[in-house]
């Protein structure tokens, strides 16, 4: 039987974005899940995710397992990096996200939401929303997710362009916007999700439990000069695009430390040096990112005492 939340604790989860390193966010999750003994729509009150970190926090919130997501990642994942022309690519992802979502919108999810994506033309954050109760602004005219489906909010979210190609969405005011990759604005979300509780929601900063999960930091893969992945990656654009998204993570976590540093905030992201542990964000081979899955549940481990205190 599940535990009723403790009424005065409010509980945030935040999944940062990376590609396939999300495998590393899918371990650290398998253990928390496993502590908290319930699926974590009802152990977490809000729960934030940007990119690949959307993709999982909307099937957290649709009620899914982290076993049943890890399955879907084992299948999928490789699908969609293995294509080295975006919109191949693309194809692959949109594909993915109608076969999990379909038609869903945010109305189908178990608790609150926020997923990140950047509304390009307009050079500023694009937040798809759960609740009226999360809006700064504009209250009376709030539509969950923008009225756009869950699918569409969590491509928005992960096209990192040009490694994607665009993504456009249609506002349930029928409104034509251009929604490129959450981590360009915020690769890490904690911040915007402490924000969501403090200033909309109004929760008190003593009474919130936020748990943040990056993807881990790794050196750079070797790859044999043959590889499509090796030219891929030495792209200036593809360089330039990983890096941006490091430095939004660590950036965001910097700002989350100095504006909100009185919020109870455990942090769950490790740094590798080892030369096995090389890595990037369009890994594909399974076995690379099953040991990115182990060190998340190491990590997590690492981390069980305070976890404890925070799903408690």
């Amino acid at each position: 039987m599940t535990e009723p939340r403790t009424p005065s604790i409010f509980r945030i989860l935040s999944l940062d974005g990376g590609g396939a390193k999300g495998f590393y966010s899918l371990g650290a999750l398998k253990e928390i899940e496993a502590l908290a003994g319930c699926h974590l729509s009802e152990k977490f009150d809000l729960i934030y995710g940007t990119s690949t970190g959307s993709i999982i926090a909307a099937l957290l919130a649709l009620g899914n397992s982290v076993d049943d997501i890890e399955v879907l990642y084992r299948k999928h994942v490789v699908t969609v990096m293995k294509q080295w022309l975006p919109r191949k690519r693309t194809a692959a992802l949109e594909g993915l996200a109608a076969d999990v979502f379909q038609q869903l919108k945010f109305d189908a999810f178990k608790t609150n939401v926020g997923i990140v994506g950047t509304r390009w033309n307009e050079e500023r954050p694009m937040v798809f929303k759960t609740s009226s109760e999360q809006a700064f602004l504009g209250k009376s005219t709030f539509e969950p997710g923008h009225g756009c489906t869950i699918a569409d909010a969590v491509v928005g979210s992960c096209s990192a362009y040009p490694f994607f190609k665009k993504k456009f969405v249609v506002t349930g005011r029928g409104e034509r916007v251009e929604v490129r990759d959450g981590g360009f604005v915020a690769n890490n979300p904690a911040l915007y999700a402490i924000i969501d509780a403090t200033e909309a929601l109004r929760v008190p900063r003593d009474s919130i439990r936020l748990v943040t999960i990056g993807v881990g930091e790794y050196p750079a893969p070797k790859l044999p000069a043959w590889s499509i992945r090796k030219w891929l990656s030495k792209l200036p654009t593809v360089v330039f695009l990983q890096k941006t998204m490091e430095i939004s993570s660590q950036s965001m976590e910097e700002l989350r430390k100095v504006t909100f540093r009185d919020v109870a905030t455990l942090r769950i992201h490790a740094r590798y040096t080892q030369p096995e542990m090389a890595t990037d964000m369009l890994e594909v081979n399974l076995e690379r990112l099953s040991l990115l899955w182990q060190r998340g549940r190491d990590s997590a481990r690492d981390n069980e005492v305070e976890l404890q205190k925070f799903l408690f």
